[in-house]
């Protein structure tokens, strides 16, 4: 009999604790964070090691500035598994709102490869329903970069050609990281130091991961700028003479394309690192470089130009400055048509799209977003793309559009397995269906999201869901 009291009061404690998650979730969803932090508080203090309930806590105390604490129930969502894909994400985040860029940028990174397929970590610091605005391509390896603009790979396809090699000495290296040498001088200064390696961050990294980490971006810096520009030692000398002898000549470097590579890269870095107003003033300032140029010196100059137009209006969005940021990207989208570029019309759409949808003028997002639609060639944008659309058409009121949306997201989520927009999809589908009076359809689609949360093992997304479904239920006939 003791047996069963014991049992019966184990289910009782674990329907309470499943009970105060959900609520917490509930909560967080309607902004109400400090009521959210209540009931996961009560919730660990049934189950103490709960990780999706520390993730759960960590958003909200993000939610209301507290980053500290975020970062701390981050920390405890990874003590017993470091490769809890939400907990690494929460706490890249806690660390981006704190302003440990850097390391903030190590744990997007990591989580990204070790869960390549969830978007969040692609989209880094920005909100999970922007597509990614920074590149983090800067941190993988050279092989895996995708080149910014089919502008630049047209002007670097000729040195593509040639026989790829990294530096064979120091002093080969020193000239090709420039000031950046005596950076990577320091750090390995830094790592033969055994005591300070041995150290860790506030965040409670070991110093001697981090400093390798930047040595190993460095080393990839230097192998892939000495494949866009070999330096011979013959001509190395004669440059330098030509240099010193020549005077400064307001025209385009002499190699356009390591110029723009760079710079792009420079423009995207600042805004992945949160410094929107340092991307922004880089981008105007290559702006201005680029209009002087001839289109004898940059063939592709429109094109050039329309990329840029891109970068300055992702700044100005993630700045605010949202009548300006709709003025860069429509001038994006005139460029792209002029020269006739399917992919930069796709990003111009996209960018349009989001900052109507930014400022709830969702009529015009819709708009702009299914002149996309033709133009997509990857399944994951597609699901992407099918579901934003939905919820514009949801929050219109416009339900049956928002279903059928929905439905198509769904349906491109599944050819691509991606179990997470899955989830995504059929969960605005049941919304719309609740809409609609279609309750019957409404519970199958949120017990389709239910069971693929399940097989996530997504506890926070699975609470979420079941408490949906049990109030969808309620109007199914008894």
């Amino acid at each position: 009999m003791s047996d069963f009291n014991g049992e019966d009061e184990g289910q009782k404690q674990k329907g309470v604790f499943s009970t105060l998650v959900a609520n917490g979730d509930w909560l967080c969803l309607k902004g109400e964070y400090k009521k959210a932090i209540e009931s996961y508080t009560m919730a660990l203090t049934l189950k103490p090691d709960d990780k999706t309930c520390f993730v759960g806590r960590s958003k909200c105390y993000l939610k209301i500035g507290q980053s500290d604490s975020a970062l701390k129930d981050a920390e405890a969502s990874l003590k017993e598994d470091k490769t809890f894909f939400e907990g690494l994400y929460q706490k890249a985040e806690a660390l981006y709102y704190m302003g440990e860029f850097e390391f903030a940028l190590m744990f997007y990174h990591r989580g990204q490869k070790l869960r390549p397929q969830v978007q969040e970590f692609r989209l880094g610091p920005s909100s999970v329903k922007l597509e990614i605005k920074g590149d983090l391509s800067f941190l993988e390896k050279d092989e895996e970069r995708v080149q910014p603009i089919t502008a630049i790979q047209n002007l670097t396809r000729e040195k593509k050609q040639q026989m790829k090699q990294t530096p064979k000495n120091e002093k080969t290296t020193k000239q090709l990281l420039g000031t950046f040498y005596s950076d990577k001088q320091c750090l390995e200064n830094l790592l033969k130091d055994e005591t300070l390696v041995k150290g860790k961050t506030k965040g409670g990294e070991q110093l001697q991961d981090v400093i390798q980490g930047c040595l190993t971006y460095i080393d990839s810096c230097t192998e892939f700028w000495s494949q866009e520009k070999p330096i011979c030692p013959g001509e190395r000398e004669r440059k330098s003479m030509h240099q010193k002898c020549s005077k400064p000549r307001h025209t385009a470097p002499i190699e356009p394309a390591q110029f723009l590579l760079k710079s792009l890269d420079d423009i995207a870095a600042e805004l992945s690192l949160g410094n929107a107003e340092g991307s922004l003033k880089k981008a105007e300032e290559v702006m201005k470089i680029v209009q002087g140029w001839s289109e004898k010196e940059v063939p592709n100059k429109k094109e050039v130009l329309g990329s840029l137009h891109s970068c300055i209006g992702n700044a100005l969005f993630d700045l605010g400055d949202m009548d300006k940021a709709l003025e860069h990207h429509q001038r994006d989208l005139e460029l792209a048509e002029q020269c006739k570029l399917p992919d930069a019309m796709s990003r111009a759409l996209d960018n349009i799209g989001q900052v109507y949808a930014r400022t709830s003028q969702f009529s015009q997002a819709i708009e702009f977003w299914e002149r996309k639609i033709p133009l997509v060639c990857s399944g994951l944008e597609r699901t992407w793309l099918f579901h934003e659309i939905g919820w514009c058409y949801l929050e219109l009121r416009r339900h049956e559009e928002a279903r059928d949306y929905g439905t198509r997201s769904a349906a491109a989520a599944d050819e691509i397995a991606d179990e997470k927009w899955q989830i995504n999809a059929n969960v605005l589908v049941a919304q719309s269906e609740l809409k609609l009076g279609n309750f019957k359809s409404c519970v199958s689609h949120f017990e389709k999201a239910l069971i693929k949360a399940k097989l996530q093992e997504d506890e926070s997304a699975m609470n979420a869901i079941q408490k949906a479904l049990d109030e969808a239920k309620q109007h199914l006939p008894q």
